[in-house]
């Protein structure tokens, strides 16, 4: 059986959001393997309110 203690869950938060000055914002949850994945993730994700496709950081 495998060990539960290397993944964590984090929260993707979207870069353009912030600068385009539209209210609201786009968020993901995912999960990451802190072992193999030592920084923060980084990942293009579709942003409904900007109707595009835009790049999701890892947040806190």
């Amino acid at each position: 059986m495998a060990k539960k203690g290397d993944r964590i869950q984090v929260i993707l938060e979207c870069t353009e959001h912030k600068n385009s000055g539209v209210p609201g914002t786009s968020r993901y949850i995912t999960t990451k393997n802190r072992k193999n994945t030592t920084g923060r993730l980084e990942m293009k994700k579709y942003n409904p309110i900007l109707r595009k496709y835009t790049i999701h950081k890892e947040i806190k």
